[in-house]
């Protein structure tokens, strides 16, 4: 069984619900994935072939797809063979279904067809998520045909729910879990006392979790605030859990919105063929803020985690002249101060513990663990309710990128020598020498924890360290909060593969705007499924380079948000649209230009989010 409970899950959920979306985070953290297809027919309709191929451009590269739907036996077959160390992602049972009841397979014993498929299921050693749709919510269909297929997919659901370990139903996005092999639950609170007069009781109160205090945790004067509670809530998590876990149930962003936005752009009136990969970043903030015409993000806040590795991973750096970037930064100087000013975004700035040796020994204790993990669910807290729309993780340390490099092969079975970026030094010549002692180190870490457990708080403790906990947690919070985060760095990359081992979903509310030159972050992206929207060579420093794409992030969804639909994508060319171009505009077209013209005198903003007089110093601290 998996570490979050779990080996078989059924995922049941209506037309656009959002099951599949949901289904590939569940399965977000396997290093490879068999994505087993079970449509049959469509090759005449182009709308079911862009559905099909929209599901393609979801997948990772690393998963490998069969299609079972010429014979649906051979779905019991692969879960027959499959093996422990397997993963299968099952889209859809109704395609599996409507194969069983192909008249061609008549007359059969479709009874015995899916009581084979419901034992294969319970007696598969590998991690097996299926898809269906729900059927019991609709009416009763019109025609035989229609009723045969209704029943055959009800007596199906109810089999496999039955043989799965968990069940999910997913509505609009949300997903509820209706089975689970274990439930934890919050702590009974004490029954009060009941009322002398007979006056309605108060609602209870939400769940709310005391952060662990560790005195090795020192915030700067700008993350004071973020840890002035004495409490931290765990906004939006449904599944009453008081401690951060794998198979916390947070919300996904929209799954219509962005494809839709996508579709948008090849219909608005420019000049000429369209925004490229930019559009990448388009199509993000539409899922996201769940609408067709995404507005820019206008209040970005740069978090910065500073953190210290000791052992053969600081080979080669020199933590001097680290403390100078970090000071730097916190006067909002230096390279991510002078263009988080440029951008309009404000700096955080978190000193993190030092972390031990990982080829010695574990990096750090299980408590300082669970309390970084909290602390930096409660710096996306602090962002959300100061308004921030945006978070960008940024990491200045010393020995991250051998660390991330060792959570990159401990998580996906990545040849660190492939991966380990070179020793730079200052004058742009590489310390050959200080980059073996780091490989040396990440080998003899990941011999040592050969037999040990992966899961998320495992890799955290031995290899991973504070800093990478703390930026796990702010992942995990963001998600949480539905705040997207920009990524580039090997901090945040590997942050996104722990994170995924505790809610798949947060990679969903990541993005890379910039490839950069490492192929640490080009293969922990790919696993996780980002594409990088652009790909410049940038080599700025982690946080550096997506600040400095910002703004052309900022103004492409600007553009998308505020140009209305070409005049010849009118339904009616005879309309009075032709001659008077703001009758074509829509209500948010018409809003997007009324800001633009508002905001242009002010000299603050040029309409697109983008602020018109850079702050040249920045302003880290500013809430």
């Amino acid at each position: 069984m998996s570490e979050d409970r779990w080996n078989t899950v059924l995922v049941l959920g209506g037309i656009r619900s959002g099951k599949s979306a949901f289904a590939e985070s569940l399965v977000a953290d396997a290093p490879a994935v068999r994505y087993v297809a079970t449509a049959v027919g469509g090759e005449d309709d182009p709308e079911w072939l862009d559905r099909i191929e929209e599901h393609q451009r979801r997948r990772p590269q690393s998963w490998s797809t069969e299609e079972t739907g010429a014979d649906p036996a051979r779905l019991t077959e692969l879960l027959s063979e499959a093996k422990p160390g397997d993963t299968l992602l099952v889209d859809d049972l109704g395609g599996w279904v409507a194969a069983v009841l192909d008249p061609a397979r008549q007359p059969n014993d479709d009874e015995a067809d899916v009581a084979a498929l419901a034992a294969a299921v319970r007696g598969c050693t590998a991690r097996v998520v299926l898809v269906s749709p729900e059927v019991g919510l609709s009416l009763v269909p019109v025609t035989p045909v229609g009723r045969a297929f209704a029943d055959a997919l009800g007596t199906t659901n109810q089999a496999l729910a039955d043989a799965c370990d968990g069940v999910v139903l997913v509505v609009a996005g949300q997903p509820t879990w209706l089975k689970r092999a274990v439930t934890a639950t919050a702590p009974a609170a004490p029954k009060p006392k009941p009322p002398a007069a007979a006056t309605p009781a108060p609602p209870p109160p939400p769940v709310f979790v005391t952060p662990v205090a560790d005195p090795g945790f020192v915030g700067t004067p700008t993350t004071a605030d973020a840890f002035s509670g004495a409490t931290m809530s765990l906004p939006l998590v449904a599944s009453g859990l008081t401690k951060i876990e794998p198979g916390m149930d947070l919300p996904l962003p929209s799954s219509d919105a962005g494809p839709d936005a996508r579709e948008r752009l090849g219909l608005i009136d420019l000049p000429g063929a369209g925004l490229g990969r930019v559009g990448e970043a388009v199509e993000f903030a539409a899922a996201t803020q769940d609408t067709t015409s995404p507005q820019p993000w206008s209040s970005v806040r740069v978090v910065v985690i500073s953190g210290r590795h000791g052992g053969g991973a600081a080979a080669g750096a020199d933590p001097l002249d680290v403390e100078r970037r970090v000071a730097e930064t916190e006067r909002g100087a230096g390279l991510l101060g002078r263009l988080a000013g440029q951008a309009g975004a404000d700096v955080a700035v978190l000193r993190v513990q030092a972390s031990g040796a990982m080829e010695e020994g574990p990096v750090a204790a299980d408590h300082a663990v669970d309390a970084a993990l909290r602390q930096g669910w409660q710096l996306a807290d602090e962002a959300a309710d100061a308004g921030r729309d945006a978070l960008l993780l940024a990491g200045i340390g010393v020995g991250v990128e051998a660390v991330a490099t060792a959570v990159l092969a401990a998580t996906t079975g990545a040849e660190p020598a492939a991966t380990l970026p070179r020793v730079l030094q200052p004058g742009g010549t590489f310390d050959d020498h200080a980059w073996m002692v780091r490989c040396a180190a990440i080998r003899d870490a990941l011999h040592r924890i050969r037999q040990e457990a992966r899961g998320a708080t495992d890799i955290l403790r031995e290899l991973g360290g504070l800093d990478l906990a703390v930026a796990t947690g702010l992942l995990l919070g963001a998600a949480a909060r539905r705040l997207p985060v920009l990524v580039d760095g090997p901090l945040g990359i590997a942050a996104g593969l722990i994170a995924r081992d505790v809610a798949g979903q947060t990679r969903h509310w990541c993005l890379l705007p910039e490839a950069g030159t490492l192929a640490l972050v080009r293969q922990g992206a790919d696993v996780l499924g980002l594409t990088p929207v652009l790909e410049l060579g940038l080599d700025l420093g982690e946080g550096a380079n997506a600040l400095a794409v910002l703004p052309l992030l900022r103004t492409a969804i600007g553009l998308a948000a505020a140009l209305p639909v070409h005049p010849a994508m009118l339904a009616d060319h005879g309309d009075a649209g032709l001659d008077d171009p703001d009758a074509n505009l829509t209500e948010a077209d018409q809003a997007g230009d009324e800001a633009t013209v508002a905001a242009g005198p002010e000299g603050t903003a040029d309409g697109f989010g983008n602020p018109v007089d850079g702050v040249e110093d920045g302003a880290a601290g500013r809430s």
